[in-house]
Formats: C-alpha cells, structure tokens, sequence
C-alpha cells in the first residue's frame, strides 16, 4: 500500500524558515515525478515544486522560486521542500503528491496525495 506522509508544519512569522518532509512507502518511485502543492483556504490546490526522483531534476512555480528548494533522499524515502523567507501568502495546507507524467504541474497528472500538513505564516 502506498503512503505518503507529510510532516514538518506549523505556525512562523513572515520571514521564518519551515522544512517540511514526505515520507513515501510501499512502492519505489524511480521514473516518478515527485511534487509538492498547496491549498489555500477557498482557493484550488496549485503546484509549488517538483523533482523527478530518479535524476534529481527540480523545478518550480514562479512565486517561490529562489525562496523554496525541493530535494529528494533516495536512502531514507523522503522529498523535503525547505522554506526560506516565508511570507503570509505562502499560508496553505501543503501537500506531497507523486505521479508518473514528467515535470508536471498538474493536480489531475498526480497518481498519489498525501493527506497535507499546514504552514500558517502570521505578518
């Protein structure tokens, strides 16, 4: 059975740092594309970050590039997405997903969610 388990979110101010972690399980994700979205309240899910597992090649939206950094550990099964500069707008419950279609940014593309961790950033 796959899981992905999302962890590492909480409450920081504008400006702070939060790191979360997707643990994955049940399957190994080699050609997968691995991403992280987010939900804000009364908004749709939107894309944030990708990596493809295999190669490690990342990409991003445009509104975090430079501020996030998505990475991926083969040996403990995790994809982290590292934080930085964080500002109101980033508020959302975020979300580990992982699909099979290439450099995706598309919710419909992703085959596997995770249930979601929140990040508050207060002004």
């Amino acid at each position: 059975q796959v899981q992905l388990v999302e962890s590492g979110g909480g409450l920081v101010q504008a400006g702070g740092s939060l790191r979360l972690t997707c643990l994955v399980s049940g399957r190994t994700f080699g050609a997968y594309t691995m991403g992280w979205f987010r939900q804000a309240p009364g908004k749709e899910r939107e894309f944030v970050a990708g990596i493809i597992w295999s190669g490690g090649s990342t990409y991003y939206d445009d509104s975090v590039k430079g501020r996030f950094t998505i990475s991926r550990d083969n040996a403990k099964n995790t994809v982290d997405l590292q934080m930085n500069s964080l500002k109101p707008a980033d508020t959302a419950v975020y979300y580990c997903a992982a699909g099979r279609i290439g450099r995706t940014r598309s919710v419909d593309d992703m085959d596997y969610w995770g249930k979601g961790t929140l990040v508050t950033v207060s002004s």
